[in-house]
């Protein structure tokens, strides 16, 4: 048994970001607890729930699938603090608001833009552990699936000017929530700001990081990644927190 948290994260282990949001969600709120982890691999086979995170737990052998579980079980078991505990009623609307905007909405977008719209760069990718022959039989089922998802979720049914209206609103409205909070907290120009301007961050910082970080380096996410580089503000922002956070990582190019 592990003597510390492992997170599974479906990619070869490696200092870097991955191009999953979620996974870059459960890191940024591991690192703001301070609250050391072990990366590997894993595979979906593996995975509780067949979802890409998931962790075992130090001196346990279960296995925790879904971001927002294993934080919440993290944060019962004290591990983390809880970011939302100050947060007036209002706020903590308004933080879930802003995170299901992006994992409810924006997620099923870049789902479509990197599974269908850059199928190739995304199989070969995400898949480059399985043999040529082997991947495109794979790939095409894996897409076949994502897409039969996306199509009663409803995003497939949308056209892409459409889809991509949506994106630009969501990176819009988040553009402007952190242009309000860095004018709020006033910080020098290397301290982190938060999403509602207060010291300290939100579970939608955590968020909002992930899929900004996962969004900057997947290279089968090129509307998202114009989306996210035509607002300074969110890339001075997810820029101070890499900076303090995870200066281990290679960091998305400029």
């Amino acid at each position: 048994m592990a003597s510390k948290l492992i997170i599974y994260r479906g990619f070869p282990v490696k200092n870097a970001y991955v191009w999953s949001p979620f996974v870059g969600k459960l890191e940024t709120r591991l690192r703001f607890a301070g609250l050391p982890y072990q990366i590997e691999q894993g595979s979906l086979g593996q995975a509780p729930r067949g979802k890409i995170p998931y962790v075992s737990l130090p001196g346990s052998t279960e296995l925790i699938s879904d971001s927002a579980f294993i934080i919440r079980k993290l944060a019962q078991d004290g591990q983390v603090p809880d970011l939302n505990a100050k947060l007036t009623p209002v706020q903590r609307a308004q933080d879930l608001a802003l995170r299901s905007l992006f994992e409810d909405k924006v997620y099923f977008i870049q789902t479509h833009e990197r599974w269908n719209d850059n199928y190739v760069t995304m199989r070969s990718t995400v898949m480059a552990a399985i043999p040529y022959p082997i991947q495109v039989l794979v790939g095409l089922l894996a897409h076949k699936g994502v897409m039969r998802t996306l199509h009663g979720q409803g995003t497939a049914r949308w056209t892409p000017e459409e889809r991509l209206a949506i994106q630009q609103e969501a990176w819009q409205a988040a553009d402007d929530i952190l242009s309000e909070a860095r004018t709020k907290a006033a910080t020098d120009s290397k301290k982190p700001f938060w999403v509602f301007g207060g010291p300290e961050p939100t579970e939608a910082d955590a968020t909002l990081y992930g899929f900004v970080a996962s969004g900057l380096v997947c290279e089968a996410a090129p509307e998202t990644q114009k989306s996210v580089r035509s607002h300074p503000v969110i890339l001075d922002w997810a820029a101070r927190i890499h900076d303090q956070y995870f200066p281990d990582y290679e960091k998305w190019s400029e």
